[in-house]
């Protein structure tokens, strides 16, 4: 539920302006600032938006950042644009929430076509989890073995991989960031655990942590 305005998308954009970097923020379809019905949005969709935006505004390569969900974007899309992708930042990455977010009772609702209201901790309307988007995301998974994208055991990327996460993060447990890194077939990959952090990693300190793990990769020939 987070957009391009957050103080992680804006810290970057304005490290990007003073160092001289392209970058791009955007938001998904129904989502922000972009039109469209946030009941539409699937995985699938979200990720050929990416793609195609990359590949319209962002031609040589490319470093992925994405928070949360977009963690789990991040990787969906560096699968498709393959070796244009020389870097990966996941911030609480979530990738496979459609399934280890949910119990029994909310998948059988979705498989019913059931739309499911999540408590949301951060503003007073709760979080619609809408049955297109479960099923899509359930058909995206990457840290299934028997998925298509984690077919063999493991997410087919070489590409280095930072992971930042924050230990206090009652939102995506940090074990997910844990899990992710042993999936990668990269052996490239750093695992960063803010003991102190929550899901939003928004602090100061913290976005002073995301522009150096940046920098770093940036900076690599």
């Amino acid at each position: 539920m987070s957009d391009m305005a957050g103080s992680k998308a804006t810290a970057l954009f304005a490290w990007a302006q003073v160092e001289d970097r392209a970058s791009l923020l955007l938001d998904y379809s129904g989502c922000g600032e972009s039109s469209g019905e946030f009941a539409a949005g699937t995985l699938s969709r979200w990720r050929d938006e990416v793609v195609a935006l990359v590949e319209a505004k962002c031609p040589g390569p490319a470093i992925l950042i994405g928070s949360s969900m977009g963690g789990w974007l991040m990787l969906l899309v560096a699968l498709t644009l393959g070796d244009r992708v020389r870097g990966l930042v996941g911030v609480a990455a979530a990738p496979d929430f459609t399934d280890w977010g949910r119990d029994a009772t909310q998948k059988a609702a979705l498989e019913r076509g059931e739309t499911v209201l999540e408590e949301n901790p951060y503003g007073p309307e709760p979080t619609p989890m809408h049955p297109a988007f479960w099923r899509d995301g359930q058909a995206n998974r990457v840290l299934d073995p028997g998925s298509k994208a984690g077919a063999g055991g493991e997410i087919a990327l070489d590409c280095p991989v930072r992971l930042i996460h924050g230990q206090r993060d009652s939102d995506v447990p940090f074990d997910v960031s844990l899990r992710l890194a042993r999936h990668l077939r990269s052996a490239d990959v750093q695992v960063t655990l803010v003991k102190d952090g929550d899901h939003r990693l928004s602090r100061e300190a913290d976005i002073a942590l995301l522009l150096r793990v940046v920098e770093e990769l940036a900076d690599r020939p």
